[in-house]
């Protein structure tokens, strides 16, 4: 399978569902790998957002920046080349942090017409209903209402954001409950085996939401159902 078809196919999966499936797959430390929850959906009606990442550090805070939109077109650029759906990852480097506006609707329409779906940062964003119309999902620290001339400080390197660290082809997965980068290792088991995990959560509910059914019985049904859904140790 392609990478292209299995980011299709994860589209189908809520981010939540895949954090749970991962830790079957791929031995790679949960802490690795999900971000914190300073990093949130503004775009919640939108998504799950699926895509190959690509970094940037950018300044949109400090005074007396000067704008280098040079760097910006090259960004677009390798965009546009790019065979997969792209979330562009931004880390927010200004010297203002709490005034830190890294995209708004005008940008965003443009780098979705280039191929990219979304942008996960530890910056703020603005014109989230314009975001909507594109559509287009942001996942960050909320609204800030305007910016600095913008500065493209690096792109295409790996950076620290969310507590975790993201490379440039990370497979990225968000939704209205946070972000997510794939370990390499899960990516290509794992939309069949989100299908058995959507599969085994909805009849271990069943379980235990039962008020005729006692606690130790409702432990050894749901490890038997989890055991049939495919589901060993966790590597």
């Amino acid at each position: 399978m392609s990478l292209l078809s299995t980011i299709q196919e994860l589209a189908e999966y809520d981010t939540a569902l895949l954090a749970n499936t991962i830790g079957y797959l791929d031995s790679t430390p949960a802490h690795e790998w999900y971000m914190g929850g300073s990093i949130a959906s503004v775009t919640p009606a939108l998504g799950p957002t699926v895509g190959v990442a690509m970094t940037l550090e950018m300044d949109s805070s400090s005074p007396h920046n000067r704008p280098d939109k040079d760097n910006y077109r090259l960004l677009l650029k390798a965009i546009e080349a790019t065979e997969e759906p792209v979330v562009l990852v931004v880390k927010a480097v200004g010297s203002r942090p709490d005034h830190e506006c890294i995209l708004g609707d005008g940008m965003a329409k443009t780098l979705y017409s280039v191929g990219c779906v979304g942008i996960v940062t530890d910056g703020g964003v603005r014109d989230v209903e314009g975001l909507l119309t594109v559509p287009f999902a942001a996942y960050s620290r909320g609204r800030t209402i305007h910016h600095t001339a913008l500065r493209y400080v690096s792109r295409n390197q790996p950076i620290a954001i969310g507590g975790i660290t993201v490379n440039p082809g990370d497979v990225i997965h968000a939704n209205i409950g946070g972000v997510i980068k794939i370990p390499p290792g899960s990516l290509g088991g794992l939309p069949a085996k989100a299908a058995a995990m959507r599969a085994f959560e909805h009849e271990a509910h069943c379980v235990w939401r039962r008020t005729d059914v006692a606690l130790d019985e409702k432990f050894a049904q749901v490890a038997v159902l989890l055991k049939q859904a495919g589901f060993g140790p966790k590597t």
